[in-house]
């Protein structure tokens, strides 16, 4: 029982260095990939220094480098995020806010990276490639408002344009319907006065057969007989004003003698 205890003591005391050394290896054979732009295979090393050693802070950080690089921001910042949130010293607090900051601006993530620069800054104040990456984010950001400024105007110009085609084609068209009504309303008015004209037309023309026919209807007679008809009618009208006379003066005696009666 003692000697067995014993033999796993000493192997424990035996494997720390060798797990130090593996860390360290994997390490440098990752860096040396990482120095070749191979970074998925520089990825797999770190991750087998970590196997080896998980509190290994430069394998960890330098995973979150290759991680980057091969455009996984989304496993970058969890990487390095994890980091911060154990780590006091303030030197590496500064790397990590500005590796932090870097990939949030691959992201497109401007407030976002700017205040991990910001951050970055109150722990390694005067890094000035952090300083730079600070003043590059809030370029981007002012340009990127720039832009959203400038497409919100193209928009109201845009839609005012569109409105301002839409009335002229609603103005238009009002005219063209307005014109159509004037032409319906003048060819009514022409087709009811060409009626009007066909019906007086006809309505002469009736008159004037109407006449033809009478004229052919009445028979012709001669000045004698025309002379013997007149003076008959004059003599006829004679008859008629002195009977006309004589019942007047017969009233008047009537009237004379109905006022001298005796009561």
């Amino acid at each position: 029982m003692v000697k067995v205890l014993i033999t796993m003591v000493v192997a424990v005391f035996i494997s720390l260095p060798s797990a130090a050394q593996q860390e360290r290896k994997f390490i440098r054979d990752g860096n040396d990939l990482f120095s070749k732009q191979d970074f998925e295979k520089a990825e797999v090393e770190y991750r087998k220094a970590l196997d080896a050693e998980v509190k290994s802070y430069e394998g960890a950080f330098n995973l979150g480098d290759a991680l980057y690089k091969q455009k996984k921001f989304d496993e970058a910042l969890q990487q390095f995020q994890s980091l911060v949130q154990n780590e006091k010293d303030k030197e590496r607090l500064g790397e990590l806010y500005h590796n932090i900051g870097n990939t949030l601006l691959a992201m497109n993530k401007l407030d976002e990276s700017i205040e991990a620069y910001k951050q970055s800054l109150r722990n390694r104040p005067n890094s000035q490639e952090t300083k730079y990456n600070l003043e590059f984010a809030r370029k981007q950001k002012q340009d990127q408002q720039n832009q959203d400024q400038n497409q919100d105007q193209n928009q109201d110009q845009n839609q005012d344009k569109n409105k301002d085609q839409q009335d002229q084609n609603k103005d238009q068209q009002n005219k063209d319907q307005n014109k159509d009504q004037q032409n319906k309303d003048q060819n009514q008015d022409q087709n009811r006065d060409q009626q009007d004209k066909q019906n007086q037309d006809q309505k002469d023309q009736q008159n004037k057969d109407q006449q033809q026919q009478e004229q052919q209807v009445q028979p012709k007679i001669s000045k004698e007989d025309a002379k013997r008809l007149l003076e008959a009618l004059e003599a006829d009208e004679k008859k008629t004003q002195e009977k006309v006379q004589k019942d007047k003066v017969q009233a008047q005696k009537a009237k004379k003698m109905k006022i001298e009666k005796n009561w």
